[in-house]
């Protein structure tokens, strides 16, 4: 069979690539040619036409819509989550093959076992809305990148009073010069402040209305999210917004209007008209008690201190954990985020915090994996000892995913010990007082974290506690039968080789 896949998840930084390299295998190994468009946060790798139009089946493997999806039409597919494409996926390549063996008259033109994120047939309400949110954020998440790390840069360069060059812009730019470095850290700040100040809420808000209704929800959906930061909504204006603005984009769009008028409605009459309907619920009707919501929240946060910060550093080490990637923890990386972007240029600031202490708490379960096989090798497969060297780069580069493959063989011991590290680490760093202004990049923006040398115990101590539990939980638990079939797997494999 000819194969044509597409990857897509929230983040576009790991599960994309994991579930392409899993189904790449998968249809190599069953024979297959298989082409995979990975549609991560590095762009896409788009499918030419002509591969396309000569395949015989189609896998989507997504969380978040398929972008272009049309390009696919009228060919049998299979809609499948990432997950399941990384977990299954020779499964999933052998669904794809027996639908596409199947005549046209015996199969329908989709086939979904999993429901998608954008408005699928049978798709529960809280299914479609999480995959909106997480459209909007996954386009969010390289404003913040930018921005985080070009602020944090210019207060490293320039210490914290660079933000002076605030009070007057145009006469900083018009004295810059090349060869100061207090000016490159004052045009970093400026930089990285506008993109904060700007950017973030209509992207997000723009992109969780086209997630519902396409091209035409974006106007509405930045139209909302301008608004957010006008009246002080913050981000969860900019989320009600965005919802609004795709449902009544989508809508106008559903409304019959003669053929004259159709050509015209997507790129006049409903961007025209949502943004104007947006605009005034955001204005006039919901945004005022939004920002009053929003400072409660900030109010709260800030007022966070000793043991109650203590615990809240615990609570999202055990979410990042749990699921390694899934839903439980992009919420918390979400939670993060978001709070990085409202503290934008706080000299300090309990959100700031939260960013570091998920980015730490992420690392661990990859790292603790890593390094349980090396101390223990004998309690591992050769499969989890080859798994667990790319876990070394994978925990390092704050890709928690890495732990998957572990977890999903021996969930019952694997899980509970990378909780109990992740939050031991999380408790620590909020303890430490860690504070991190960017989103991502693990040990590559170590330079970024306040007392740095700290952070790094906080992920050794977490990493040391949930490698110790899994090597004692599986020395505790491991029976002679599975010692013996991992004995004959290995001579096995050693004869092949």
């Amino acid at each position: 069979m000819k194969i044509v896949a597409v990857t897509s998840c929230p983040t576009g930084i790991a599960h994309t690539y994991m579930a392409a390299e899993a189904l790449e295998e998968a249809g190599r190994a069953g024979g297959h040619e298989i082409d995979v468009e990975t549609q991560g946060a590095a762009g896409a790798a788009t499918l030419a036409d002509e591969v396309i139009g000569a395949a015989d089946v189609v896998i989507l493997a997504a969380d978040v819509e398929v972008r272009n999806r049309e390009r696919f039409a009228g060919k049998p597919t299979v809609t499948v989550s990432v997950k399941r494409a990384i977990n299954d996926a020779v499964g999933v390549v052998a669904e794809a093959v027996r639908l596409a063996a199947a005549g046209p008259s015996d199969r329908p033109e989709v086939i979904r076992t999993e429901p998608a994120a954008k408005l699928p047939a049978g798709a529960g309400t809280g299914t479609q809305v999480r995959g909106w949110l997480m459209t909007g954020v996954s386009y969010l998440i390289p404003f913040v990148a930018a921005g985080g790390i070009l602020i944090a840069l210019s207060f490293m360069i320039g210490g914290y009073e660079i933000v002076g060059v605030k009070a007057d812009i145009p006469g900083f730019l018009d004295s810059f010069s090349v060869f100061s470095g207090h000016d490159w850290a004052g045009l970093m700040f400026i930089l990285g402040d506008g993109i904060f100040g700007t950017f973030l809420l209509p992207v997000l808000a723009g992109f969780i209305a086209y997630a519902i209704a396409d091209r035409p929800g974006l106007a509405p959906g930045f139209v909302a999210g301008w608004a957010a930061g006008v009246i002080g909504a913050g981000f969860l204006g900019a989320i009600v917004g965005g919802l609004t603005g795709g449902l009544i984009a989508l809508a106008i769009a559903r409304i019959k209007v003669p053929s004259a008028v159709r050509g015209v409605m997507p790129v006049v009459v409903i961007p025209l008209f949502a943004s104007l309907i947006n605009g005034f619920l955001m204005l006039v009707v919901v945004g005022k008690p939004i920002a009053t919501v929003t400072d409660g929240l900030n109010n709260w946060l800030s007022s966070l201190a000793g043991g109650s910060l203590i615990l809240l550093g615990i609570i999202l080490g055990l979410m990042m954990a749990f699921d390694m990637g899934g839903p439980v923890n992009k919420v918390a990386y979400a939670f993060a985020v978001t709070g990085l972007a409202e503290a934008a240029t706080s000299a300090s600031s309990t959100q700031l915090q939260v960013m570091a202490t998920v980015m730490a708490a992420g690392m661990v379960p990859p790292l603790a994996l890593a390094l349980a096989t090396v101390v223990r090798p004998g309690l591992f497969s050769r499969a989890e000892r080859e798994n667990g060297k790319a876990a070394w780069l994978l925990g390092a580069s704050f890709i928690t995913e890495g732990a998957i493959p572990f977890a999903a063989g021996d969930p019952l011991r694997v899980i509970p010990s990378i909780m109990a590290g992740s939050a031991l680490t999380g408790g620590l760093v909020m303890a430490f007082g860690n504070e991190l202004r960017a989103p991502h990049g693990g040990v590559w923006v170590f330079g970024l974290v306040t007392d740095w040398p700290l952070y790094v115990v906080a992920v050794a101590a977490g990493t040391a506690l949930a490698a110790a539990l899994v090597i004692l939980l599986k020395a505790g638990t491991r029976s002679k039968d599975e010692a013996v079939l991992e004995a004959q797997e290995d001579a096995q494999l050693f004869a092949t080789a």
